[in-house]
């Protein structure tokens, strides 16, 4: 027997080696098309595939032809017994298929292989896989689910949402894949199906699915639709029981086959029969639809005319399991009509029972060539004629490619759905005029969703577990008081209806506490059904259905609020009276930074490491111990990490939201905006005598010099007055300008326990206003004009510098981080530290300006004193690309804006407080590929800022290179930030020539 077996298989095996040849040939001659689609347009591959087919079954034993409808369940998790018990099936009889559940990708690789090895016949992979990978393996992604997908606007991402699983499954050796679900979901009750349906629109299913089916096939992988003849009506789980469908025969034809008739017409390669009773269709008692004659033949084999494969649903499922014995329950299945046998218990007694019934003749001789021909046939099509093996190099980062994640959240953004917006609050556009708290319900810790929001306005957070009493959740509500908008989020939700969608009766009770006492924004991070569980939704100024639990809605949802992206969904379902079929409100962007990935703009993450590779050798070199870098293009910011630490000792790493000084970047990002904006309020020429607006320097030498010279830092003043060194005695502060605290004669802060007397700024000033000029007006870099232009601007605008600029600019464009004196706004652990200044204030500053004229000032200066993270520069230049226009509201003019950074004299490459490129041949501030209109600005504690409106392009790179000391500055001598800025057009003009050769 055992010689016998042996022979088959030599045979076999070397038929299948001949058709091996077939395919190669096949692979050369259309190496852009699927075996498929070569098969089905020529009659001669046709007839090949029948001649294999016959060919392989001919030499096939009938245990090895029952075995050939089997597919059984695997799993990747280590198990040495299911291993062994699977391999000896696959040895014995020569199995069809196997479907894969549980565990991980480079274990299920591995065991793909060796269940290919040991099979004659290549075995068909499939996997329950209708959201990816990640619905069954670890270290993979989740892409959207069907009812999220429901809610996009637009049919078209469908198939390529296809196309997305079909790579991920193609690269893991699965050749079939059980999507779409093509269930109507209109039971908002029903356990099973839910989120796994497109909605209860049948013409949105069907078109959805059919597009999803697409992008599969495209991607050479078998669609199997499911649940027929429709599963979305039900108030039962399958796996648990045998639902019951009660609708009429004229229902089920118009409603529930709809778009199973559809998907048959465009072309579905399978099609998956529930356990159901039906008994419109099928009055048989105990009889579900999967083991139904008249379902599974008379109607979707002879009525429908499908001709690809059926598949039984899980045949281990209570649904069937319940109703025959396993091989018995097998050989009805069988006799119904179907020709895959999904997941069927006890092999070797399903396969004798099977063998019995052919015997016997219960089963046709004819019937058992049918079914095992058809998947022969659909294995040819599929190319397995020859050897399969799966390449488990780099499997785990193919399968998380940046490509994938961005469309991945790409799809959350186009589904998230604004069910109300009261007043037009969404998105937030005055954030000046709002105290907000986010009140997070599920997590005690803040999610990407609390760090989405500080990045574009200060927001305090609130987090509470699900898990708390009421006594312990409503604490809470005395401390929001203070607020006058509340962001509501509902997280750690669960699907299923059955399960109150993860709602405790304390996270339900709070909701409607808060919204019925706060101004309140209600964000249900769950399926729209989930409202319906507040007594109190009515009552919030706005609604949001992010729709699953994830960082991807997360991070989407917070940028809708404030506007970096617009709200497009619909609900795919009816929630009430209130909110039909199809409800939501299309938002609009307000102009507000968008944060993604470089792949929106076809610019690739991997041509972006380049960045990575300066950044750390700088780390390494010790040029910095940390840096923030930022790059937005389009008004996009495609890239945004933190490196290294706040300083040498590596005990605390930078993260996005900590404050660096900004140093001299405070010359164009404070003091020039304030002069820009008090040109377009008609205060101030640029081509006007400084004196004009500073009557105390009339009578002084710089009676003449003009605005526009003070800023392109051609008005003949010294480069600097060291200020510091007038103050010392013996190496030290004189004590009797300085006190270690404050007091009405030193009011002013230098330092930590460093106090100056209050009116030693303005006898800076005064030392500035009398001091000597340079014989000839040529461009040397100066901070005391910029330290006259601060008094300038103070005196024209009735109000301290910070002041101006906090109500001007960075409160109303929600900007948390970017202002003076940071010790006031934040904590001391957000913000990195500069140089241990030995020389000066005997001590490392933290808190504090490190430049020691803005300190002596007081820590606000038109020179430095600035303080920001890279995220908030970001955005105010981002508001100059945009022509003075930022979250829906208008800063400065266009003109000014043109005016200001543009270059202003022949032989001085500076624009009115901006830098400007260096011209070819020199080193600067800009590297090669910076364009003639772009500007920017360095600053000495390490930062750097450049925009470039012909590319609309901003970089930012913060450091505190000063650390511990100034004295060797590495930051300029590697060129670091001119490197970074180089890198980034590389890989823009890259993207350029990809997008040109495609």
């Amino acid at each position: 027997m055992q010689n016998t077996r042996i022979s088959q298989e030599y045979r076999m095996r070397f038929i299948l080696s001949r058709f091996f040849i077939v395919s190669f040939t096949i692979f050369l001659l259309f190496p852009t098309k699927g075996i498929s689609q070569v098969l089905s347009g020529t009659s001669g591959e046709g007839e090949k595939c029948n001649q294999w087919v016959d060919s392989v079954y001919q030499h096939m034993t009938d245990e090895q032809r029952i075995a050939q409808l089997l597919m059984i369940r695997v799993n990747s998790t280590i198990d040495s017994i299911e291993i062994r018990q699977v391999a000896n099936w696959i040895r014995s009889y020569n199995l069809g298929g196997i479907c894969f559940f549980k565990g991980g990708p480079v274990r299920q690789a591995i065991l793909t292989n060796y269940y290919q090895s040991l099979a004659i016949t290549p075995l068909l992979v499939s996997m329950d896989a209708e959201w990816g990978l990640g619905m069954r393996l670890d270290s993979t992604m989740s892409f959207a689910r069907q009812m999220t997908l429901g809610a996009m606007p637009d049919d078209a991402v469908m198939e390529q949402y296809g196309v997305e699983i079909a790579a991920q499954l193609h690269r893991m050796g699965v050749h079939i894949s059980f999507s779409p679900v093509a269930d109507i979901n209109n039971n908002p009750n029903n356990p099973v199906i839910n989120v796994r349906s497109f909605g209860e629109d049948k013409n949105l299913v069907a078109r959805r699915a059919i597009s999803y089916m697409k992008g599969l096939q495209k991607g050479g992988v078998q669609s199997v639709a499911k649940h027929f003849p429709g599963h979305g009506d039900t108030d039962t789980d399958s796996h648990l029981a045998l639902p019951f469908i009660d609708h009429t025969a004229i229902t089920i034809d118009t409603l529930d086959l709809f778009p199973f008739k559809k998907l048959i017409q465009a072309g579905v390669d399978g099609i998956m029969v529930a356990h159901l009773f039906i008994p419109a269709l099928d009055t048989s008692v105990n009889l579900p639809s999967s083991l139904s004659p008249v379902i599974v033949k008379d109607l979707l084999r002879d009525k429908l005319g499908f001709k690809g494969l059926i598949y039984t649903d899980a045949l281990d499922m209570k649904g069937a399991a319940q109703f025959a014995p396993p091989g018995k329950l097998e050989v009805r299945a069988i006799l119904a009509g179907n020709d895959v046998l999904l997941l069927p218990e006890q092999i070797d007694s399903v396969i004798a029972n099977i063998k019995m019934a052919l015997d016997s003749g219960i089963i046709a001789p004819s019937i058992l060539a049918d079914r095992c021909k058809r998947i022969l046939e659909q294995k040819y099509r599929l190319g397995l004629i020859s050897p399969q093996r799966v390449k488990v190099d780099n499997l785990v980062q193919d399968l998380n490619s940046p490509a994938s994640v961005y469309f991945n959240s790409s799809l959350y953004a186009e589904a998230l759905t604004l069910l109300k917006n009261e007043g037009g609050l969404l998105p937030l556009s005055m954030p000046d005029t709002l105290k907000i708290a986010s009140v997070t319900i599920g997590y005690r810790s803040e999610t990407l969703f609390d760090k989405r929001l500080s990045s574009y306005g200060p927001v305090d957070h609130f987090n509470i577990s699900k898990d708390l009493t009421k006594e312990q959740a409503f604490k809470i509500l005395p401390e929001l008081e203070k607020y006058n908008l509340l962001i509501v989020s509902v997280n750690n939700t669960h699907p299923s209806p059955a399960r109150q969608f993860g709602f405790t009766a304390t996270t339900i009770a709070l909701v409607d506490t808060l919204i019925k006492k706060y101004p309140s924004i209600l964000n249900l991070f769950s399926l729209p059904y989930s409202l319906q569980a507040f007594n109190n939704a009515e009552m919030a100024k706005a609604i949001i259905i992010s729709y699953q639990d994830n960082v991807y809605s997360y991070d989407m949802a917070a940028q809708m609020i404030f506007g970096g992206i617009a709200s497009k969904g619909r609900s795919p379902v009816t929630i009430s009276d209130e909110y039909p079929l199809g409800s939501g409100i299309a938002s609009t962007p307000a102009n507000r930074l968008k944060f993604t990935m470089p792949e929106e703009l076809g610019i690739t993450t991997a041509s972006m490491a380049a960045v990575d590779s300066i950044v750390m050798e700088g780390i390494r070199k010790k040029a910095y111990p940390g840096c923030q870098v930022l790059v937005a293009k389009e008004g996009k910011i495609i890239y945004s990490k933190s490196f290294g630490y706040h300083d040498y000792s590596e005990k605390q790493e930078v993260v996005d939201s900590d404050l660096y000084d900004l140093a001299s970047i405070t010359k164009v990002a404070s003091t020039t905006l304030a002069v820009m904006k008090l040109h377009d309020d008609g205060l101030i020429d640029p081509r006007k005598p400084l004196s004009r607006y500073l009557p105390f320097i009339e009578r002084s030498n710089k009676n003449k010099i003009t605005i526009k010279e003070v800023m392109t830092h051609q008005a003949g003043l010294q480069a600097w007055i060291p200020f510091y060194k007038q103050t010392l005695v013996n190496g030290g502060p004189d004590t009797l300008l300085y006190s270690k605290t404050m007091d009405d004669t030193h009011p002013v802060r230098v330092a930590e326990n460093l106090y100056i007397q209050g009116n030693y700024p303005s006898k800076m000033v005064d030392s500035i206003v009398h001091s000597p000029l340079l014989a000839k007006k040529v461009y040397v870099y100066s901070d005391l004009g910029f330290i006259l232009l601060q008094k300038t601007v103070e005196r024209l605008a009735g109000s301290t510098l910070d002041q101006f600029m906090d109500s001007r600019f960075y409160k109303p464009m929600g900007l948390p981080t970017m202002g003076y004196l940071p010790r006031t706004h934040h904590s001391l652990n957000s913000i990195i530290p500069t140089e241990n200044d030995t020389l000066f204030r005997k001590q490392l500053i933290h808190g504090d300006v490190h430049d020691p004229a803005a300190a002596m000032m007081g820590g606000v200066a038109g020179h430095a004193g600035l303080f920001g993270n890279a995220t908030d520069l970001a955005a105010i230049f981002q508001m100059l690309l945009q022509n003075g226009k930022y979250g829906g509201r208008t800063y400065l003019d266009s003109a000014t804006i043109a005016e200001f950074t543009g270059k202003q004299f022949a032989n001085n490459r500076r624009g009115l407080g901006f830098d400007k490129p260096q011209p070819p041949g020199e080193e600067g501030p800009a590297c090669r590929d910076a364009s003639p209109r772009s500007f920017g600005h360095t600053g000495f504690t390490g930062t750097y800022v450049w925009a470039d409106p012909d590319e609309q392009l901003i970089i930012v790179f913060l450091s505190n290179r000063v650390n511990p000391d100034a004295e060797d500055n590495k930051l300029v001598k590697l060129g670091i930030r001119t490197r970074i800025q180089q890198a980034v057009y590389n890989s823009i003009k890259q993207s350029y020539k990809s997008q040109i050769n495609n």
